[in-house]
C-alpha cells in the first residue's frame, strides 16, 4: 500500500544563514502563517523573518513505513510518477480553499488618519441596536463618520439585512463603518465602502470614543451572536448547546465530529443524524469495498463514493480517540482540563453535494431542512442498483379538496419527505406574560435602555398537530363541478407512514418587510408520538367526488403562436419556474416538463399544465422528447416514447452494460429517454423492478420490427407503509434571528443516552433542549 506525505520544513532563512540583508535573489519565498505550529525544541518565533518554509513530498510505502522522497525519476516506475505528480497537483477542494485559510494582514485605510466625525451629538448605547431604516436588529454597521447605525447586505458576513448603510454611502459619501457586535479591545470589523474592502483604523478607539464607545469595556460574541442580541437571545444559546455544564467527551465509532468549514454546521447537523440511520449506514459503509472497488476515475465526482468515505469516517472510529495518557498529562499541566477532539473534514463531499447550487455552494448560513431535501434528492439520483436508503423518509400524503358550493371532493395523492408542522402561535400558555414581556421590550427600545430578559412563547405540541389536520383554504380554487373558480378548502392526512418520521417545526416565516424571522418559541414534543388518527381514509359514504374534467389552460395571446410552432429546447428551460413549482410539492421531473411544454410562460401557466396532467400515470417520469431534434404540435401527447424501431446506439449500450446492468435494462431505459446516457441512468435508477423481470423488455424487443408496442404496469411510489406510532431519536436545534445566521447543533440518543454533536465536539448531553429544536427525528415502533 503506498501514500503520499508532504510535510512543511521550518528553516533558518537564507539571508540570515548568509548574513547577506536586503538581498534580492536566491532567496526562496517566504510563506507567513500565524495557524502553524510545529513541534520544535526550540524558543523561537516560527513566524518571524528568520523562518521560511519548503514543502516536502514523499512516497510512503506500508507496512513497512519505506519513504522515498519525491522527485524521484530513477527509482519509481513511470506509472507511479505520473500518479504522484497527478495527486500533488490535483485541485482538490482542500487546496482550492487553503489560501483562504492563511491569514493576511488587512490593509490601513487611507481615510482613517484624516477621518472627518460629526459633532452631532449621537451617542451609541450598549446595546439594544436596531437599523434607523427598517429596524432590523442584526448585521448592523455603525458609520464613523456621522454614527448611523444601518443594515448591512443581506449575503455580507452571513447575515441578513437589506443593504441600507451601502445606500448611506452612497448618499452621503462617508467612507468607513464598524460592525457592531465585533467590537473588542483588540480591534473590530471595519469596511471601507470607498476602498470595497475590510481594512484596519489604527485610531479606531479614537473614532469609537467619539460616540461614547469605549472599546476597552467592549466584548466580541461567538458564533455570530451580537451585543445587541446577548440579553434577549443568551438563554437560546446556552441552553442549545448546554453551555455551563461540564460535558463529558465521547469518543470511538459513532461519536466522531465534523470541523466546520465556515457556516457549515447545518450540512454536519444534518449528516450526523442522516449517518445514524442504519439503512443509510449499511448502503454505503457496509458496501464500502464495492463502492471503492467500482468508483469512477475522478471519485471526488462521484456521490457515492463521498458519502460512504464521508460515513466510514463519522462511524469508524479512527477519527474519534481518546487521547493517551502522556496528553492528557500534558494537558492539565498547561491548564487544559478540556480534551481537545479535531473531528474531520468534510469539504470535499461539501464541495461536490453543493456544486452547481447557488446556495449550498457559498460560505453562508442555510437552512438545515433545505439542505436535507437537497440530500435527498441526490440521494434519488444516485441510487445503487435498486438499494435507496432515502426511502425510509418517503411516504404519501392523501389531499381531500371540497367545493364549498357544491360541497363535491377529490382526493389525490402525492409523494413527500417530511412533516411540517406550523407553530400555534395562538394556543401559548403563557399569553399573560408575552403581553407584559412585549410593553416592557418595546418602552426600553424607546428609552434606549437595555432589553428585558426574553420569554419565550410556550406551545403545546397538541396544538401545533391540531393546527396540521385542520382545513385550510385554497387560493384560486377551480370548480370542475361548476366549471368555473370557487371557494375550496384542503386537508391532508397520511396515505402511509414512512419507518422515519422527520418533523420540521415552520419556525420561520418573513415579516411584511419580506425580512425572514424566527419564532422564538418552546414546543414540548414528545418522546413517543402516536399520529395513527391522521390515517387517510378515502372516498367515504356519501361523498361525492367532483367530475374529472381539466380546467383550461390560459395562455396569453402573445405566446400563442410560439406555443403552437415550436417547442423550447430542453436545455433553455427555465430552472427558477421548475424549481418555484417544485417547491409546491410536485415531482421535480413532472415540473421540468410543465415548463417545458408551456414554453417557459412561466410558473403560473405551468401549474395549470400540472393539474390538467397529474392524474396520468407517467406524470413524474422524466422529460421524453417525441422526436430527435423536431418540433411536437401543442396537442401532441406529451409523454410520447420514441418508437421501438429507434434502435439505441451500440456503444451507449455497451457503457451501461459495463456498469453492471442488464442489456435489456440499458435498451429500455436509452429508448424510453431518446438515448440520453445521463437520463438513462436515472431512469434505471428510478425503475429497480425491471431488473427482477425483465419479460416486458425481451417482449419489446422482440416485436421491435413489428412496431408492436406493449404497455407496461406503472410503477407504484417506494414507500414503507406500517403503524404511525414512533420514537424520538435525534433532533437538529438552530440558534440565531434567520436561517441566514446563528448556528445548528444536533442531538442523536445512542445506546440509551443523549449525545450532542456541535461541530466537531462530541459530548455526552446532560440536558438535552428537546422543546428548542426545528427538526425532529423519529423511528418506528414495531406494532
Amino acid at each position: 500500500m503506498q501514500h503520499l506525505k508532504a510535510v512543511k520544513v521550518a528553516c533558518k532563512s537564507l539571508r540570515n544563514a548568509l548574513k547577506v540583508k536586503g538581498a534580492s535573489g536566491g532567496a526562496l519565498p517566504k510563506r507567513r502563517n500565524s495557524k502553524i505550529f510545529l513541534d520544535l525544541d526550540t524558543d523561537d518565533d516560527l513566524n518571524s523573518d528568520d523562518y521560511e518554509y519548503e514543502d516536502e513530498a514523499k512516497l510512503v510505502i506500508f507496512p513497512d513505513h519505506y519513504e522515498i522522497a519525491l522527485p524521484n525519476i530513477e527509482e519509481l516506475p513511470a506509472l507511479v510518477t505520473i500518479a504522484c505528480d497527478a495527486v500533488l497537483s490535483s485541485k482538490s477542494p482542500y487546496r482550492k480553499q487553503d489560501p483562504d485559510t492563511w491569514e493576511h494582514e488587512l490593509p490601513v485605510s487611507k481615510y482613517a488618519n484624516n477621518l472627518t466625525q460629526l459633532d452631532n451629538g449621537v451617542r451609541i448605547p450598549p446595546s439594544g441596536w436596531k437599523c434607523a431604516r427598517c429596524d432590523l436588529r442584526e448585521n448592523l454597521w455603525l458609520n464613523l463618520t456621522d454614527g448611523s447605525v444601518l443594515c448591512g447586505k443581506w449575503f455580507f458576513d452571513s447575515s441578513g439585512g437589506n443593504g441600507h448603510a451601502l445606500e448611506h454611502y452612497r448618499d452621503m459619501g462617508y467612507p468607513l463603518a464598524v460592525k457592531l457586535g465585533t467590537i473588542t479591545p483588540d480591534g473590530a470589523d471595519v469596511y471601507s465602502f470607498q476602498e470595497e474592502e475590510p481594512v484596519t483604523d489604527p485610531h479606531l478607539a479614537k473614532h469609537l470614543a467619539h460616540f461614547g464607545i469605549d472599546m476597552l469595556h467592549m466584548h466580541g460574541t461567538e458564533n455570530g451572536l451580537r451585543d445587541n442580541d446577548i440579553k434577549p437571545r443568551v438563554s437560546e444559546w446556552e441552553v442549545i448547546q448546554e453551555t455551563g455544564t461540564k460535558l463529558k467527551p465521547m469518543y470511538g465509532p459513532g461519536y466522531t465530529g465534523l470541523k466546520n468549514l465556515g457556516n457549515s454546521c447545518y450540512l454536519s447537523s444534518v449528516m450526523q443524524a442522516i449517518f445514524s440511520i442504519p439503512e443509510f449506514q449499511r448502503a454505503y459503509v457496509g458496501n464500502l469495498p464495492r463502492i471503492f472497488d467500482y468508483s469512477p476515475l475522478d471519485p471526488t465526482q462521484d456521490f457515492n463514493t463521498q458519502m460512504t468515505k464521508l460515513g466510514h469516517g463519522l462511524l469508524s472510529g479512527q477519527y474519534s480517540k481518546p487521547p493517551v495518557k502522556s496528553e492528557l498529562i500534558e494537558q492539565v499541566m498547561k491548564e487544559e482540563h478540556k480534551p481537545q477532539q479535531n473531528g474531520i473534514s468534510p469539504r470535499m463531499f461539501k464541495a461536490f453535494v453543493s456544486k452547481s447550487h447557488p446556495e449550498f455552494s457559498s460560505n453562508r448560513q442555510q437552512d438545515a431542512q433545505e439542505f436535507f431535501l437537497h440530500l435527498v434528492n441526490l440521494v434519488e439520483r444516485n441510487r445503487i442498483g435498486s438499494e435507496n436508503p432515502s426511502d425510509v423518509f418517503r411516504f404519501l400524503v392523501e389531499e381531500r379538496i371540497q367545493c364549498c358550493q357544491t360541497r363535491k371532493v377529490r382526493y389525490t395523492e402525492r409523494v413527500d419527505y417530511l412533516m411540517q408542522l406550523p407553530v400555534a402561535m395562538e394556543a401559548a400558555t403563557n399569553k399573560d406574560e408575552l403581553i407584559a414581556y412585549e410593553l416592557t421590550r418595546r418602552e426600553a427600545e424607546a428609552n434606549r435602555r437595555p432589553l428585558p430578559e426574553l420569554v419565550r412563547a410556550k406551545i403545546p405540541f397538541s396544538a401545533c398537530l391540531q393546527a396540521f389536520s385542520e382545513p385550510e383554504n385554497v387560493d384560486d380554487f377551480w370548480s370542475s363541478a361548476l366549471q368555473a373558480k370557487s371557494a375550496g378548502v384542503k386537508t391532508s392526512r397520511f396515505a402511509s407512514f414512512p419507518e422515519y418520521l422527520v418533523v420540521q417545526i415552520k419556525k420561520f416565516t418573513f415579516g411584511l418587510d419580506w425580512v425572514p424571522k424566527k419564532f422564538d418559541v418552546s414546543i414540548d414534543m414528545p418522546d413517543l408520538l402516536d399520529i395513527n388518527h391522521l390515517r387517510a381514509r378515502g372516498l367515504q359514504p356519501g361523498e361525492e367526488e367532483l367530475p374529472d374534467i381539466s380546467p383550461p389552460i390560459v395562455i396569453p395571446d402573445d405566446s400563442k403562436d410560439r406555443l403552437m410552432n415550436q417547442l423550447i429546447d430542453p436545455s433553455d428551460i427555465d430552472e427558477s419556474s421548475v424549481m418555484q413549482l417544485a417547491e409546491m410539492g410536485f415531482p421535480l421531473e413532472a415540473c421540468r416538463k410543465a415548463v417545458y411544454f408551456t414554453g417557459n410562460m412561466g410558473a403560473e401557466v405551468a401549474f395549470n399544465w400540472i393539474i390538467v396532467h397529474m392524474e396520468e400515470p407517467d406524470f413524474a417520469e422524466p422529460l421524453t422528447m417525441p422526436g430527435y431534434g423536431g418540433a411536437a404540435s401543442a396537442g401532441a401527447s406529451v409523454f410520447g416514447a420514441t418508437g421501438l424501431d429507434n434502435q439505441p446506439p451500440e456503444e451507449t449500450v455497451s457503457i451501461i452494460t459495463s456498469m453492471g446492468f442488464h442489456r435489456n435494462q440499458a435498451i429500455q431505459a436509452l429508448r424510453a429517454t431518446n438515448s440520453n446516457l445521463e437520463r438513462a441512468l436515472d431512469w434505471i435508477f428510478s425503475h429497480p423492478e425491471f431488473e427482477e423481470d425483465s419479460d416486458f423488455v425481451i417482449e419489446m424487443e422482440n416485436n421491435a420490427n413489428a412496431n408492436i408496442i406493449s404497455e407496461a404496469k406503472p410503477e407504484g411510489p417506494r414507500v414503507k407503509d406500517g403503524s404511525g406510532m414512533y420514537e424520538l431519536f435525534a433532533f437538529i436545534s438552530h440558534m440565531g434571528t434567520s436561517t441566514m445566521s446563528g448556528h445548528y447543533v444536533c442531538h442523536i440518543k445512542k445506546e440509551g443516552r443523549w449525545v450532542i454533536y456541535n461541530d466537531h465536539r462530541v459530548c455526552a448531553s446532560e440536558r438535552p433542549p428537546k422543546d428548542l429544536g426545528y427538526m425532529y427525528f423519529y423511528r418506528r415502533i414495531p406494532s
